[in-house]
């Protein structure tokens, strides 16, 4: 499982039917619900449908988990980096969905995954480098993907360059400050907050924000005090989101959580169990969006339950990992 994300935990729980849900797709219609603005909404239903696409957090609700590189200090050359900035420069959400449907949905091993992705996109390290770099990777397929293309950007440009999947950020990290690894993908907004939490402790003011920018700027002193160096954060990122049906999104018009809000008011919403009390998931929705959730289901992190109520129009809304292989 996942660990870097502040709200995904391990939860598994029944799927809840929607009592009033239309198994086939809805016409909107007239009701008495306002949204933020005072606007009168409509009467949004579930739409079901197989493509699942995700609403943009346009008040960037979720912290910005933008893929960032993560070097020990002492192997920081200006070389090295420059390679990993290099994939950073390219690397974007959508080509995220599309490495992790090639490994977690068509079967390819990461390092196909990653070798044709660096030669389809001519990915090429500006700076010549030597010397052997070992270059770790949680134990999720996406990270080991990600750790791959870094290898392979690397090693074109002169580095001995080997994967080792490591296992959490609890194992990785310290091996990292230690120089036992020399460079891992991070996510910008999680390593943050747990250097963040591990040198100021557990009551730490959060310094982590959806501002990428701002994020990265509160990251590096705590990354010179663990002896660490961050390249540039990508594009890309995998953090908390809310998917729609392709269907219902075409249905209704909306491709961002505020037009949702706008267009919606009311929604039914499924997720993990402890969505309800989070910040990042129902509260901020209902507290930044200003919807309503009329109806929660309790479900799984991100996982088979949530996107099959998607797909059967058991709930509206779901939430999902933005980088996920069978989004659209």
């Amino acid at each position: 499982m996942r660990t870097r994300n502040p709200l995904i935990v391990a939860a598994a729980a029944g799927t809840l039917l929607l009592a009033g849900c239309a198994s086939g797709g809805s016409e909107a219609e007239s009701s008495g619900s306002a949204s933020e603005g005072g606007a009168m909404a409509q009467e949004c239903l579930p739409v079901p449908g197989d493509a699942l696409t995700v609403l943009a957090d346009d008040l960037m609700l979720q912290n910005a988990d933008n893929l960032i590189p993560a070097v020990n200090a002492d192997a920081a050359t200006p070389e090295l980096l420059a390679g990993l900035d290099a994939v950073s420069a390219v690397l974007t959400t959508d080509d995220l969905i599309q490495l992790n449907k090639a490994v977690d949905i068509d079967r390819q091993t990461s390092k196909e995954a990653a070798t044709q992705y660096v030669a389809d996109n001519s990915i090429e390290s500006p700076e010549q480098g030597s010397g052997s770099v070992v270059i770790g990777a949680a134990n999720f397929s996406e990270n080991i993907t990600v750790a791959e293309i870094y290898s392979a950007v690397l090693a074109s440009a002169g580095f001995d360059t080997e994967v080792r999947t490591i296992g959490s950020r609890e194992t990785y990290l310290p091996a990292l400050e230690k120089g036992d690894i020399q460079v891992v993908p991070e996510y910008a907004a999680t390593v943050t907050e747990f250097l963040n939490v591990d040198q100021n402790g557990a009551d730490a003011a959060a310094v982590a924000s959806g501002d990428v920018d701002a994020t990265v700027a509160a990251l590096e002193p705590l990354a010179e005090t663990a002896g660490l160096v961050f390249g540039a954060p990508a594009a890309a990122q995998d953090q908390n989101a809310f998917a729609v049906t392709q269907a219902f999104a075409d249905e209704y018009g909306v491709t961002s959580l505020t037009e949702l809000a706008e267009t919606c008011g009311t929604i039914s919403l499924g997720g993990p169990p402890e969505c309800p009390e989070r910040p990042f998931c129902q509260i901020g929705l209902e507290e930044e969006y200003g919807l309503e959730v009329s109806q929660f289901s309790s479900l799984d992190p991100g996982g088979p339950l949530t996107k099959a109520a998607l797909r059967q129009g058991e709930v509206m809304v779901g939430l999902v990992f933005s980088s996920d292989g069978e989004l659209g």
